[in-house]
């Protein structure tokens, strides 16, 4: 019974110690954030629709999702536009280098070598950093950003610019020069 009565009162004694053991540490130094993406997804394909029509399409290679819901593209992303009668056909497409999605403001952000084709009207606009804003369906540059727009008879250069999303209607904010495009010279006749 003796040896009973020891051992249980050796086990109390370590059970003491290793709740002794247990008291909280202080940390020491600033807590550590973690800011990084949530979500990370390969080869994108995402769909934009309303009223069961499609409106645009976005892709890119990579994405990275974040907590407070905005989306970046650092490979690069392509979003391409479709016409409003349901019929799939293609109006314009925006590419770029890098791309930021805004969910607060529902603003796109796109740099580096972005290129927006209107397909219909072969007009084509070359900037570094372009806007899209889908509440207002509208696509601008900061007034000091260079653009140049080539369509079938010329060549606009200027800075800042501000058009509908399906870049049928735009305005350069400071024109710097227009010039004629090169048309195509006939054939020569063949040398008999």
């Amino acid at each position: 019974m003796y040896g009973l009565r020891h051992v249980a009162g050796s086990g109390t004694v370590l059970a003491l110690l290793a709740l002794a053991g247990c008291d909280k540490q202080k940390v020491t130094g600033p807590m550590l954030v973690y800011k990084g993406p949530l979500m990370e997804s390969t080869n994108v394909l995402t769909l934009y629709s309303d009223s069961a029509k499609l409106k645009f399409q976005l892709t890119g290679p990579l994405q990275q999702q974040f907590e407070n819901g905005d989306i970046i593209y650092p490979k690069g992303v392509k979003l391409t536009f479709y016409s409003a009668d349901g019929k799939k056909t293609v109006v314009n497409t925006m590419t770029a280098k890098y791309g930021k999605s805004d969910k607060a403001k529902s603003l796109y952000t796109m740099r580096g070598d972005v290129q927006v084709i209107n397909i219909p009207q072969e007009q084509r606009m070359n900037t570094e950093e372009l806007f899209f804003d889908t509440n207002k369906q509208r696509i601008y540059t900061d007034s000091a950003m260079f653009v140049k727009v080539t369509t079938p008879t010329e060549y606009l250069t200027g800075y800042g610019l501000t058009a509908n999303q399906n870049f049928s209607r735009y305005r350069i904010t400071r024109p710097e020069g227009i010039f004629a495009a090169p048309t195509a010279a006939p054939a020569p006749k063949p040398t008999k």
